[in-house]
């Protein structure tokens, strides 16, 4: 939901004629290891989930003062949750900060901006409730090929460990007429894999007095012309009914993986947290699922050290990980938010809590692993992916998700480069069907296209000598790597086409880290965008914008 926001950031900020960093190459070649990508403008986009998330903000915000100092012009933002919660005191605590602002008032940042330009003062504005649905705001997609699309905000539950709802607000529902225009919208485009977001999505209706709408909702989204792929995130286990079990057995478009937050296997902590759902309900979700959709990848949050947590409810907890078979779980140990209602319970001694979390992670990991090496064999078709392979180019892979939303690292043919697109290569967007020869603790490798043939004893020596990560994990199969082109595919190639394209003489640019900039023609002086920006090379009242 934050990378979505992050979206909706760049739109507001593009719409106002701000250009990306990365699209200016004499401003991106002004980079330091500050994170600051050599923008004008940097927008740190914050979460209050955890603590150290506040930690980490002004530990950046340290590094960038200095980029600051030496870049005249240059301004500082702080969105999100953590600018909610804090507002004024994120300026007190970092006075070179230039805008704060909130959950509730994304579509105020390039007026915030201008103020504070104008000003030559820091621009802080929270709102206590939402003024403009973020969906209705323009949208800098990150993927051509995928898509977030949010059907709800805000939250109604009251877990005792979570700042989110008073930050977030309750929640809000769109209505299935304004999603589906907007999921038949990115389809146009190319896109072909959505997924829905809301912090309660099965809760999706109640706003609007129809609680049988996600269902409803996943079906149709399902039916969009041009749609392959449709996820949801996130449910919970309370509020999961069967209905929703049989829309995703039903709807081939809908993905079987799901996401189910555990957070206890405890049922005296899951009652301290107001968590309302037992282990027993939760295991039960599971079994129906699966027995619809014995496929489905379900993987899940779990909190370790929440207060007053015992040995024996730690137990429970591995016991229900133990008996779930997660193909992943995020783990964390407990985080206290100030203004939550746990935040004021006796607090698990911290080495406690690190050994619990330890034997948690140990136990996730064999778990993911033994579930990830039972995949060995499938026949897959893998979405390819643009980012997920940080070691394609050494390993001459391509990544993606499989349906089930397992990370899949595909070996290519022997003869083919990864960027080889007119020789037949996949493209971000492009599906591959191919054969897993090899479950990892972390991830699938299918290198079926390098198998069906027999190896000679120095090439397999040879082969053997290497990494895990390096090797072909060659299996008995034939050679199996079938590339299926896809609209999807051919977005992501006019959009790298486009990116490489020369600006009109006229809209160079000021630049933007999230990033992005616009460098204006000289003396130009169109108005444009909220609070009177001309975002060409001066502001309307003349002065003179740096880069």
């Amino acid at each position: 939901m934050n990378v979505h926001d992050s979206e909706h950031m760049a739109g507001l900020l593009e719409d106002a004629g701000y250009r990306r960093v990365e699209d200016v190459p004499e401003a991106a070649a002004r980079a330091t290891e500050a994170g600051d990508g050599g923008a004008d403008v940097v927008i740190i986009n914050t979460c209050s989930v955890r603590e150290n998330a506040a930690t980490r903000l002004f530990g950046n915000l340290g590094q960038l003062a200095a980029v600051k100092r030496e870049r005249p012009g240059m301004q500082i933002a702080v969105a999100g949750c953590l600018a909610q919660q804090m507002g004024e005191g994120i300026v007190e605590r970092a006075p070179w900060v230039d805008v704060v602002f909130g959950t509730h008032n994304l579509d105020v940042l390039p007026a915030l901006l201008e103020r504070a330009r104008h000003n030559a003062q820091a621009a802080v504005e929270i709102e206590e409730s939402l003024k403009v649905f973020p969906s209705t705001l323009p949208t800098r997609r990150e993927s051509a090929y995928a898509a977030w699309v949010s059907i709800a905000v805000g939250c109604n539950n009251t877990c005792t460990f979570c700042i989110v709802p008073s930050l977030r607000g309750r929640q809000r529902d769109r209505r299935p007429g304004e999603v589906l225009a907007e999921i038949e919208a990115v389809a146009a485009q190319g896109v072909t894999e959505v997924t829905l977001l809301g912090q309660n999505v099965n809760s999706y209706g109640v706003g609007f007095g129809d609680r049988g709408a996600f269902a409803r909702l996943l079906r149709a989204a399902g039916a969009v012309e041009g749609i392959e792929r449709v996820r949801f995130t996130s449910p919970h286990p309370a509020a999961f009914t069967q209905d929703v079990i049989d829309a995703m057995a039903e709807t081939p478009e809908v993905m079987p993986s799901l996401h189910m937050p555990l957070q206890s296997g405890s049922d005296r902590v899951l009652r301290a947290m107001r968590r309302s759902y037992r282990s027993a309900r939760f295991l039960r979700i599971l079994d129906d699922v699966r027995a619809r959709m014995p496929e489905a990848a379900i993987t899940t949050d779990i909190i370790v050290g929440f207060p007053g947590e015992t040995e024996e409810d730690f137990q429970a907890t591995l016991d229900v990980v133990e008996r779930a078979r997660f193909a992943s779980a995020f783990t964390f140990e407990y985080s206290p938010r100030p203004g939550t209602p746990a935040a004021d319970l006796p607090q698990v001694p911290a080495d406690v809590v690190k050994d619990r979390y330890r034997r948690l992670d140990e136990l996730v990991r064999r778990i993911t692993h033994e579930e990830n090496v039972r995949q060995e064999g499938r026949v897959l078709d893998v979405l390819v992916a643009e980012g997920e392979g940080r070691r394609d180019g050494v390993t001459a892979r391509v990544s993606g998700r499989a349906a089930d939303n397992r990370l899949v690292h595909v070996a290519l043919p022997g003869h083919l480069a990864a960027d080889d697109y007119d020789g037949g290569a996949p493209r971000p967007g492009d599906m591959v069907t191919v054969r897993v020869t090899h479950g990892a603790p972390h991830h699938l490798i299918a290198d079926s296209a390098r198998c069906g043939r027999p190896l000679g004893a120095e090439e397999a020596a040879a082969n053997e000598a290497l990494g895990a990560g390096e090797r072909i994990w060659y299996d008995d199969g034939p050679a199996l790597f079938e590339v299926r082109r896809t609209r999807a595919g051919d977005a992501w190639q006019r959009r790298r086409t486009e990116s490489r394209s020369e600006p009109e003489p006229d809209t160079a640019p000021v630049s933007l880290g999230l990033p992005t900039i616009r460098v204006g023609a000289p003396g130009a002086v169109t108005a444009r965008g909220a609070g009177g920006v001309d975002m060409g090379g001066r502001t309307l009242l003349g002065q003179p914008r740096t880069i």
